[in-house]
Formats: C-alpha cells, sequence, structure tokens
C-alpha cells in the first residue's frame, strides 16, 4: 500500500496531525502490509513519489493509497509555507488513479470554516487560505474514492458535495496494560489537550473550584497555557495543577487520577469533532465526563463509558457531587471501556479502510 502525507510529520509534536497519521502508519504495517510511504517536505516527497512511480511502472502492485489531509492548505504545507510544490501531491494522486489505485483520504478538519479558526487573521489571509482550502476540496471532489471523516456530522459543514464514499474514521485505541486503576480518596480528575476557543474549559474550571477536596489535573502545551491563562487562573487553588508533557510521558499521570474531562463549551465545530484525546482516554481506561448532544458525548452516551449531561454548571457541579461517592459507577464505567476498546484499536481502523478499498463497489455512500 502507499501511505501519503503531504506534510513534516514530526513525532515529538503531541497534536493529532502529528500523532494520527504515525499511528496508523504503524496499524498499517501491524496488519501486514509492506508499506511505501509519501511524507515529509517537498523534496523528500518528489523523491518517494519517483521511487513508487518507477515500481508501478515496473509492475509493482498497490492494494491502494491511505492519506491524510493536512491541518495547512496542502500547497502550503513548506516551512516557509510558499507554494513550491503546486502540482506535486494531487497529480501524483491523480497517477495513481489512472493506475487503478483506489484512494481513501482522511479529511481532518475544518477549523477554516469557523470564527474560532479565522481569530487572528485579516480578511485578505483569511480570503487566501479559503480559496486554498476549496482548492483541496475541488481536487479531493475529482480524485479520492473514499472521503474518512472524524464523524459522518462532518460532512454537512463541507461547502462541496461528494458523489463519491464518504465513511467516519475516528481515532484509534492504544492498547496499554495497566496493573490498576485509581480508586482511593480524594478522585481527581484529569484533562490532555488543547486550550483555546475550541476546547474551552472555563465552566469546569469554575465548577471544580468550588470543591476543595477533589484534584484536577491538565496537561497542556505551555503556549496554550500562556496565552490562556487568564481566563483560568482565577479559579486556581491548591487543588487544581497545570502541567506540560508528550502524550508518552503520561501514563503516571493518568494513573493517578479517576476520571477524564472533555467537559468544553459547545460550538459548532464540536458538532462533528472526535480528538485523539478521547481515544488517549480510553487507552487508559479512564470513564469520561461529556456533553450532550455533540460526537463525542454521542460516543460516550452510545458505550455508557461516562457521564454525558448538559453543558450546564448546575448538572455539573451535581455530577462531580455524586462521583465523590460513587466508586462503584466509576468501576462500572472502567468495564464497559475494557468491552469496546477491541473494536476501537488502531489495527481495527486499518483494517476498516483496507477492506472498505478492497471492496469499494460494496459500499453504500
Amino acid at each position: 500500500m502507499i501511505f501519503h502525507v503531504p506534510y513534516y510529520v514530526n513525532p515529538k509534536v503531541s497534536s493529532g496531525s502529528h500523532l494520527r497519521p504515525i499511528k496508523m502508519l504503524n496499524a498499517f504495517k501491524s496488519i501486514g502490509y509492506k508499506v511505501d510511504c509519501v511524507m515529509g517536505y517537498g523534496v523528500t516527497r518528489r523523491e518517494q513519489i519517483k521511487k513508487i512511480k518507477k515500481n508501478i511502472k515496473t509492475g509493482v502492485k498497490y492494494d491502494f493509497v491511505y492519506s491524510e489531509s493536512s491541518t495547512t492548505p496542502t500547497l502550503l504545507t513548506e516551512k516557509h509555507h510558499f507554494p513550491l510544490f503546486p502540482f506535486l501531491d494531487f497529480n501524483f494522486l491523480r497517477f495513481c488513479k489512472k493506475n487503478q489505485i483506489k484512494i481513501g483520504l482522511f479529511y481532518r478538519d475544518i477549523y477554516w470554516k469557523f470564527k474560532e479558526g479565522k481569530e487572528g487573521l485579516s480578511l485578505l489571509k483569511r480570503a487566501i487560505l479559503r480559496l486554498f482550502y476549496k482548492f483541496d476540496l475541488w481536487q479531493y471532489k475529482r480524485l479520492v474514492d473514499i472521503l474518512y471523516l472524524p464523524s459522518r456530522k462532518m460532512y454537512s459543514f463541507i461547502p462541496f458535495r461528494f458523489k463519491k464514499k464518504i465513511k467516519a474514521l475516528p481515532p484509534g485505541v492504544d492498547r496499554k496494560n495497566f496493573l490498576s486503576n485509581k480508586s482511593s480518596d480524594p478522585i481527581s480528575f484529569i484533562y490532555v489537550g488543547g486550550l483555546g476557543p475550541f476546547y474551552d474549559l472555563n465552566m469546569f474550571f469554575k465548577t471544580i473550584a468550588k470543591f476543595k477536596d477533589l484534584n484536577f489535573r491538565l496537561c497542556t502545551r505551555a503556549e496554550d497555557w500562556k496565552n490562556n491563562r487568564i481566563y483560568y487562573e482565577k479559579y486556581l487553588n491548591n487543588s487544581i495543577e497545570i502541567f506540560h508533557k508528550n502524550s508518552n510521558e503520561l501514563e503516571e499521570d493518568f494513573l493517578r487520577s479517576d476520571i477524564a474531562v472533555l467537559f468544553t463549551k459547545p460550538i459548532d465545530y464540536s458538532q462533528f469533532a472526535m480528538p485523539t484525546k478521547l481515544f488517549e482516554y480510553i487507552s487508559y481506561k479512564k470513564p469520561i465526563i461529556a456533553v450532550r448532544a455533540i460526537a463525542t458525548g454521542d460516543f460516550v452516551e452510545k458505550n455508557n463509558i461516562g457521564w454525558v449531561i448538559d453543558y450546564d454548571e448546575n448538572e455539573l457541579y451535581n455530577l462531580i457531587k455524586n462521583l465523590k461517592n460513587s466508586k462503584n459507577e466509576i468501576k462500572k464505567k472502567i468495564k464497559n471501556i475494557e468491552k469496546i476498546i477491541p473494536q476501537n484499536t488502531w489495527e481495527v481502523r486499518a483494517v476498516d479502510v483496507k477492506n472498505d478499498l478492497c471492496n469499494i463497489t460494496d459500499l453504500e455512500i
């Protein structure tokens, strides 16, 4: 198979746009595929493409191409964001299509459609970026056999209609071997991820600060905390800890926690977003507090792996108050998490892609 990512993936960066491609790449290898990659900056991708084209011309058979989009428009993924390789990636996908190789592409996000994703940008920059993003979508419409999305709900926000297949392909779970889960007093909550307009934790901070006998630990990027600290510092007390670590350094922190937090302010983007952190929580077997009527809340509620409530301060306060004395309820949620892990690993996601693209005529839109 061919694994295509039109940008440099940094394994040291903990955001989903860098974590997910690595997880998917390793999952394809794990299920037995020999994987030829096209990823990195333009010069590197150009050399990789030359080798793959040579392989195809000399008779090498590839089952499919799996691609993941960049958060930045494809033409602007160089360090300096100048479009030095404007035809490289889409011409390669067109070459694959001409050679009857099916193409599946994961469209990561659509931040640019929302006001929160436009903050700090001039009108000119917004207009230029919008053109580049729409150019990507136009190319996908022409070239891609299956468009994968974080959740099916995202499709209604895409400004193009696709005649090909649309499928959900959320993040996956890493299998982790835990010897124990924390259950001693006091109950401890953990949040891992970004802060900002897309992930507003203000109500949770305000509410948890009322409980002096509980612990809340928040892991976010130092830059995110610096930029958003002003909104949260009034709630800080000895029970709230802010720290900064990479995702591969968090095992001890999760072991010290009982419940994971996804109680962020719902915005239009939240309706379909399926952040990597949701599945990271599941991999550590942590029950989740989520918001009702958005994609993450739907997943938590459907699988009964946490508590889903309206975005309401009183409801949140009452839930936390009840959880203080509900150790058995927490254990029940952990058992439910253990049941769904085998169906939600990264390897399962890779097998789904394989089955989809190798049997594409059997799918329904």
